[in-house]
């Protein structure tokens, strides 16, 4: 309950025939011992009229105090209502000077907080002055008389005109108790009688005070006819439009007018719950945020039905929390693109290094974008390794476009109403993942990233990525429907970027709807300077280190790159740095002025021991061994291929991990040695008296492709022909049964892996010619690449003479 005293019920109450409001009656018998002073209670929001009985609950702590001294001495009181109601401790300024008498019947405790007390009003009086204001209000007063006019024809006839309002408005008025019109015919002062209608009558407070101030009864009369004439007035307009639409009313339509009665009322009152203001306020921004006109039209279908649902029921807070989705979402509202190609290079180089051929890509890209911003882009899928920076580089295109990113892991996603929302027939439905970024963001033309779109599963709740068909076709999703909204919303000027790091998984439609851009790994040249360039800051950084206070030395990073980490991307790498820069920390705490130097013994003190030998190439020139050249994920290998032979029946062992590929390599180049035996001066007899064991080191590792198809030829005929094989050269290739050396993938990362095993020339097949331009300039000035065609080419540049 408000901390005010209010009327609990009816206030007309019971009828008390007061004999100082008759004319012609003396002073009533209780008036010979009234008191001067008297204490003042402040009513807020009523006003009361003599005549009347009116139950009150008292809450304020002054109040109860009042009563609770005044009764064991006397039971009358003061009674004015209060100018503002938001007081809650009213002074002798904050009430009206005119007010009413009243006689505390009763008192009953109804909890330690509350007072009910039962007061008989028995006069209007007026406060002369206040003579107290704390713990309550007290004050001289006087009693106002009322001035009765002449008795004539017309104040009879107006008196029996306001009795006769009087019955048609309590028959016109259905919630006024059938009591009230007995007690209506019971009263014979006129004075009783406008106070009585006064009282029931539906006025603003500062009207009835105006009522209660007038002395004179006929003009009160006169003011309380006016006021019945207009609620008849308008009783007769609610009963006649009741009666025009009563037969056009569906049960919904007159539950709704009567709802909106019913809030026209508390408004009134100052009861309101705000539904209606609620309302107004979502259409407003609705109206506001520039809908389609399909959209609106379903929009304003259910603010209709919001209208015509009471507050209390589930359904009015699903159309809310819709139509408050429909208004945040940035139907209209469109982020600047910056078309500046020059920024958007500088900002691909600044966050990335190397990733040539991708950054080209994404520039051409952008280029498109900047010539024909509404044309239909493609949806862009980055494919490569983990931790070679797929998700930063969505970042670097949002950051040079100036658009607003968002990413959204789909990885592990097994539901599809996450892509495209829940129906709002289920409990806490609720948008899909785009809807909300896009609400989230508030812009229609961010850049959206769907992380690991390799990796989204599905079960009994649908498939993801069969909903992602439509949101990663530019020819479709200009219409998208996402389920929750159920009108179609515009993703065409979205820019999804999709990552992965295998393209198997990706279902195949999926697939086609996508641009793939493959980032390899990076060579340990690029993770080099990846780490002096981004990781050392951004460890020491993070560390609490000033560059002054560590040095990391072009040994360290080197040994780090290549002895410490085997990966294809640089997350790794990242946590040595790490590590070796916590220990420089450890040390910082304790002296500040301290300057480390980290070279290669200190990287071996705080890590241990190197964890990865790289192969090299051979020391010396064999028979039967070979270097090959192998592409992984994490870079370009030296893989040492080694053939012996001894006593046997003519069998091949394969050993080394070699995978199926591989396996079939060697059997085809094993077929191919026999074939050509006559041509390598070989006895065919030598293969049924001699067994062979090809072998790749490094056997813990498995190995498979078909490019080593020209080494492990090479090597099978240097093992039957007796000659040496140059230790200088390497090569790769996959070979077929007629001797050519057929193209293969990876030549810059195996040229790199050459290189850095100290290789000086390697063979490639012709057919790769045309990459030899992807190998660094640096790797090339200590490189010889030779072309070759043929097995037969092969063996003229690697065999030695002698």
């Amino acid at each position: 309950m408000q901390d005010i005293e209010r009327m609990l019920s009816d206030s007309s109450g019971e009828i008390i025939d007061i004999s100082g409001s008759h004319r012609d009656s003396g002073p009533p018998e209780w008036r010979k011992d009234m008191p001067n002073v008297i204490p003042v209670m402040p009513l807020r929001g009523v006003v009361l009229f003599p005549g009347t009985v009116a139950p009150l609950t008292v809450e304020r702590p002054a109040s109860q105090k009042l009563l609770e001294e005044l009764l064991p001495t006397g039971r009358l009181l003061g009674l004015c209502t209060q100018y503002d109601d938001s007081v809650d401790v009213p002074g002798a300024n904050d009430v009206y000077k005119i007010g009413v008498l009243g006689n505390v019947l009763r008192m009953m405790r109804q909890d330690s907080d509350h007072l009910l007390v039962l007061i008989q009003i028995v006069e209007r009086i007026e406060i002369v002055e206040f003579t107290q204001e704390l713990p309550y209000l007290k004050a001289e007063f006087k009693i106002r008389e009322n001035k009765f006019p002449r008795e004539s024809d017309d104040w009879t006839a107006k008196i029996a005109n306001l009795r006769e309002s009087a019955d048609e408005f309590i028959e016109a008025t259905p919630h006024i108790p059938d009591e009230a019109n007995h007690a209506l015919q019971q009263i014979e002062s006129s004075a009783i009688l406008t106070d009585f209608l006064a009282t029931n009558l539906s006025m603003e407070i500062a009207e009835k005070q105006s009522l209660l101030e007038e002395l004179d009864v006929e003009k009160r009369a006169d003011k309380i006819q006016a006021s019945l004439n207009n609620h008849l007035h308008i009783a007769d307009l609610q009963q006649k439009l009741r009666e025009d639409v009563e037969d056009e009313f569906s049960d919904a339509q007159r539950r709704a007018y009567l709802r909106e009665q019913l809030r026209a009322i508390q408004r009134e009152l100052g009861e309101g719950d705000g539904a209606d203001e609620q309302a107004e306020d979502l259409r407003e921004r609705i109206e506001a945020c520039g809908l389609p006109e399909t959209v609106f039209e379903s929009a304003d279908r259910e603010l209709k039905r919001l209208e015509m649902i009471p507050p209390a029921s589930p359904e009015h807070s699903v159309i809310v929390t819709y139509l408050e989705t429909l208004a945040e979402l940035p139907w209209n509202k469109l982020s600047d693109d910056n078309h500046d190609l020059v920024h958007a290079q500088e900002v691909l180089d600044r966050d990335h290094f190397g990733l040539n051929v991708v950054k080209k890509r994404l520039i051409e890209y952008l280029a498109v974008r900047k010539l024909n911003p509404e044309g239909h882009g493609p949806i862009i899928c980055l494919l490569g390794p983990p931790g070679v920076g797929k998700t930063s580089l969505g970042k670097s295109i949002a950051e040079a476009l100036g658009r607003d990113f968002a990413r959204i892991s789909v990885g592990g996603l097994r539901d599809e109403n996450e892509i495209r929302g829940h129906r709002r027939t289920y409990v806490g439905a609720m948008p899909g993942r785009l809807i909300q970024e896009l609400r989230k963001l508030g812009t229609r033309n961010p850049v959206i990233m769907l992380d690991e779109v390799d990796k989204i599963g599905a079960d009994f709740r649908g498939d993801p990525a069969s909903a992602l068909l439509e949101v990663l076709d530019p020819w479709q999703n200009s219409d998208f429907v996402d389920r929750y909204l159920d009108v179609p919303f515009d993703l065409s000027q979205c820019i999804f970027i999709a990552t992965a790091n295998y393209l198997d998984p990706i279902p195949a439609p999926l697939r086609d709807r996508m641009e793939m851009i493959e980032l390899p790994g990076y060579t340990l040249e690029e993770k080099f300077e990846i780490a002096k360039r981004y990781l050392v800051k951004r460890q020491l950084k993070e560390n609490g280190i000033v560059n002054r206070q560590a040095k990391f030395t072009t040994t360290a990073l080197k040994k780090l790159v290549e002895e410490y980490t085997r990966e294809a991307g640089v997350r790794n790498l990242s946590r040595e740095i790490g590590s070796i820069c916590r220990s420089i920390a450890a040390k910082v705490a304790h002296d500040s002025s301290v300057e480390i130097k980290v070279d290669a013994e200190y990287i071996e003190e705080v890590l241990g021991p190197p964890r990865y030998v790289r192969e090299s190439k051979s020391n010396i020139s064999e028979i039967g061994v070979v270097n090959g050249l192998a592409y992984t994920p994490v870079g370009g290998e030296v893989l040492n291929i080694e053939a012996v032979r001894y006593p046997g029946k003519g069998a091949i062992k394969l050993t080394g991990q070699i995978g199926d590929v591989m396996n079939e390599s060697v059997q085809a180049a094993w077929s191919l040695v026999r074939a050509r035996h006559k041509d390598l001066n070989i006895q065919w007899e030598d293969f049924g008296k001699w067994d062979t064991h090809v072998h790749v080191p490094a056997g813990a590792i498995p190995k498979d492709g078909p490019s080593a198809g020209a080494a492990m030829y090479t090597a099978l005929a240097s093992l039957f022909t007796g000659k040496r094989v140059n230790k200088d050269f390497g090569m790769t290739g996959e070979i077929n049964l007629r001797g050519q050396v057929l193209p293969i993938g990876g030549l810059k990362e195996k040229a790199l892996g050459a290189e850095h095993a100290g290789i000086r020339t390697i063979l490639i097949p012709e057919g790769n010619r045309k990459d030899i331009r992807d190998i660094p300039a640096s790797a090339m000035k200590k490189l010889k690449v030779i072309p070759v065609s043929t097995v037969e080419e092969v063996l003229d540049y690697v065999f030695l003479k002698r």
